[in-house]
């Protein structure tokens, strides 16, 4: 391996979707000498154990679905084997190591020295980086990004929690496993089960109270929640898990839980289990205390809006700051970043705007969020000046299908003043991931309810009920 350099113009920790975006912005747009360090796969969580791999089994689980609802349009469908998840699997795999190449081709491109290894700061401008093969070295840089990312945060400590894997674990699942139980009520959580459900294996999800998806409005978790429910997710409501025990020959688990009144039960025989309960900043160990860099008591780095730490020169973005963690959200504070650093007083003003970011649960069915909840939107404009437009319908999709098979859609417009100006849109149903995209820019533009009502209805769609709610 080629000795690194010892100095350099912009130092970034962390080569996941921000730190990456803004060191090539910063090297191949403005020409600063930058250097990434990453001591894992580039591309970070979403590449590798997170939104690519979701997406590329959210997709298997919906030709499942496909296939089931091919028999209602005419169709004879002979399976002759169940799913092949460990086929699947190694083709999944394989098609992350591609994109683990083509990062770093692209930085090699754009003329960023990519360091494999570990970082950890010295000073404000100073940081020791270990190599692979043990060798140190201190790399001056006259900035610093902090882009480390998250982790999944560690079970709780009741005994055999160890015997469970974390939400990385997933996507080393070798074969499709018979039963499985998650612990969470986050999208992580409700997307894996539903993955889980529809490719055929026996799913129990734990959740603390009775609805999940709480961070969205309630229509969304009530609405959702019922439908895992109907499709035959084992949901257990308002329970916690309190032990967990480990067959020595089969290697089966059985877990034992409590619901809300007290009562005791078990869930037996099963193959995973999954603690989904979030994610913690990877902010430990990484010398923050000698530069000085301030925290907050989640572990998380305080920044202001222009993603400045309370240490000069040195800034973060992404997971470890908490404030969105959404991939798109760390590309776009990293390029705004790099413009505001590098790309002179055009840009010295250059910040990622946080509100009205879109968002989308790949549950079944999908789910599109962008603005303030219904209780958001009381608490910050009083309930008697918003409105709120909703409608609940079944997609013409269903329309050949029984009713135990049809599916719900139920869509929410939230607006405030005189001028009906759209402050929130939740939607639920087929298609919902692809369909925000479009009435994000909408919104982001400042849209009212009157732009929604002039906007021609494309028919026959789902969408067209967004453009004509009464």
């Amino acid at each position: 391996m080629a000795p690194i350099s010892t100095e350099t113009d912009y130092l970034v920790i962390g080569g996941g979707s921000g730190g990456l975006a803004s060191g090539r912005m910063a090297s191949a747009r403005f020409g600063a000498k930058t250097m990434v360090i990453e001591g894992s796969r580039l591309g970070g969580t979403c590449v590798n154990v997170g939104c690519v791999p979701k997406k590329v089994t959210f997709n298997a689980a919906a030709i499942a679905e496909t296939i089931h609802n091919a028999k209602a349009y005419g169709f004879s469908v002979q399976e002759t084997a169940p799913f092949d998840w460990t086929t699947f699997k190694n083709k999944r795999d394989a098609y992350v190591k591609r994109l683990n190449g083509i990062y770093e081709r692209n930085l090699n491109k754009d003329g960023v020295e990519y360091v494999h290894g570990w970082a950890k700061l010295l000073s404000k401008n100073e940081v020791e980086v270990t190599t692979d093969d043990g060798t140190k070295s201190v790399v001056r840089a006259k900035k610093i990004l902090l882009a480390m990312g998250g982790n999944p945060t560690p079970p709780p400590s009741i005994p055999g929690a160890d015997y469970g894997i974390n939400s990385d674990g997933f996507f080393d699942i070798e074969k499709r496993p018979g039963k499985v139980a998650l612990v969470g009520a986050g999208y992580i959580a409700v997307e894996f089960a539903g993955m889980f459900h529809t490719l055929g294996t026996e799913t129990h999800l734990f959740i603390r109270h009775k609805t999940f998806l709480r961070s969205f409005d309630p229509m969304i978790q009530e609405t959702v929640t019922k439908e895992y429910q109907r499709i035959g997710v084992n949901l257990h409501q308002e329970s916690h898990v309190s032990r967990v025990e480990k067959d020595a020959s089969t290697g089966k688990l059985t877990i034992t839980y409590k619901t809300a009144d007290g009562t005791e039960s078990v869930v037996s025989d099963v193959d995973h289990l999954i603690w989904a309960i979030g994610r913690d900043p990877a902010t430990k160990d990484v010398g923050l205390e000698k530069a000085g860099v301030e925290l907050t008591s989640k572990g998380h780095v305080v920044v202001d809006q222009y993603q400045n730490t309370n240490v000069e020169g040195v800034y973060a973005l992404g997971d470890i700051t908490g404030q969105v963690e959404l991939t798109p959200v760390a590309i776009a504070a990293g390029r705004r970043l790099s413009e505001r650093l590098f790309g002179g007083e055009q840009f010295s003003t250059a910040r990622l705007d946080y509100d009205n970011i879109p968002s989308v649960v790949f549950a079944h069915p999908e789910v599109g969020s962008i603005g303030l909840s219904e209780p958001q939107a009381i608490a910050k404009y009083g309930e008697e000046n918003i409105k709120v437009y909703k409608t609940g319908f079944t997609a013409m999709y269903y329309s050949m299908m029984e009713p135990e098979e049809k599916g719900p859609t139920n869509y929410k417009l939230i607006v405030t003043g005189p001028e009906e100006k759209v402050v929130g849109l939740h939607i639920m149903g087929l298609g919902s991931g692809e369909m925000l995209q479009g009435f994000g820019v909408a919104i982001k533009m400042g849209a009212t309810k009157s732009d929604f009502d002039r906007c021609v209805a494309i028919h026959p769609t789902s969408a067209e009920e967004i453009v004509t709610l009464k």
